[in-house]
């Protein structure tokens, strides 16, 4: 069924074996791009991994490859692991930033749509901003076997340790991307309810919305590097507070929901990269305060996970 057994048994010259190994390599591509992606965080780089791949297979050939698939899942990790460990990688910016000039606005940084929708749909922003908070081997690990059900055994030659080494190194991760156990209480799920209306009414740039879901008295702070435009560190009022909000509502449109320091919080990621996180006090059915955090240092001591799914998620 490889396109070999046609009776030509040694003829087929190597232009047609290439041709041939090209189609066999383009089937699994969509899958390989799919763990690349969610280990490197970005669509480009993932691309790069994936071009890798093919010029490994290419260089050696899939004879002697019993598990094409298997084979290739296991290069392009190998490859996407000495991406994450390189320094040059590594020192990108995956946490904090500049805002472009004059604006404020994260959203605008958000240059790929191609991307934005990928990461909406399935991946998850507040799912790369967690794993980029995860060392190289454990991020390999935590992506090969929670998101793609690959075996510890075949994890372990990846990252060059033994099967329960591996078991463990998943583990700690994924303690990591879920964080501690959230309590069940009915108050964790109503301060989501909120943060959740918050998000659709910034998103929207509902002004009627934002005044029904912040505290008359809410108070706004923000650290200097989330700010431009002369906007206040600190702003008072629910009207003042909800026209900020609509102006800068393509924030909003990057932003997800995730456990911040415990609490239901926004993360503002474009492409997955943090930029800001807004910790929201909540108080009775409104959103009574919260600060933005854009300071790199802040921004990487706070404790991030994602949001236990439940009932709400339906």
């Amino acid at each position: 069924m490889d396109g070999r057994e046609d009776g030509e048994q040694g003829e087929t010259g190597p232009e047609a074996r290439r041709e041939l190994l090209a189609e066999r390599f383009e089937a699994h591509r969509g899958h390989l791009r799919a763990v690349a992606h969610r280990m490197l965080g970005s669509l480009a780089d993932a691309d790069d991994a994936v071009q890798e791949t093919w010029l490994r297979l290419s260089r050696t050939g899939d004879d002697g490859i019993e598990n094409l698939a298997g084979w290739l899942r296991t290069v392009v990790s190998r490859v996407c692991l000495d991406m994450l460990r390189s320094a040059a990688f590594r020192h990108e910016e995956a946490v904090g930033g500049r805002l472009p000039d004059g604006t404020g606005d994260a959203g605008a940084r958000a240059a790929d749509p191609e991307e934005e929708a990928l990461l909406a749909e399935s991946v998850g922003r507040a799912l790369l901003v967690v794993l980029d908070r995860l060392g190289p081997a454990e991020r390999v690990a935590f992506v090969l076997h929670d998101l793609f059900a690959v075996p510890f055994a075949d994890i372990a030659l990846i990252v060059e340790r033994t099967p329960v080494a591996t078991k463990k190194l998943a583990s700690r991760a994924r303690h990591k991307v879920q964080g501690p156990p959230a309590p069940t209480a009915p108050e964790l799920t109503h301060h989501r309810h909120v943060v959740d209306a918050f998000l659709t009414a910034s998103r929207n740039g509902d002004l009627e919305a934002l005044l029904a879901v912040l505290a008359p008295d809410i108070v706004r702070r923000a650290d200097l590097g989330a700010l431009s435009g002369g906007r206040a560190a600190e702003i008072r009022g629910a009207r003042a507070v909800a026209e900020e909000t609509v102006l800068l509502r393509r924030n909003a449109r990057v932003a997800e929901p995730a456990l911040i320091d415990g609490a239901p919080g926004l993360l503002v990621a474009p492409l997955g990269r943090l930029l800001l996180a807004l910790v929201i006090t909540v108080e009775g059915d409104r959103v009574a305060s919260y600060e933005v955090i854009a300071d790199e240092n802040r921004l990487r001591g706070l404790t991030v996970s994602l949001l236990p799914q439940g009932p709400a998620d339906h």
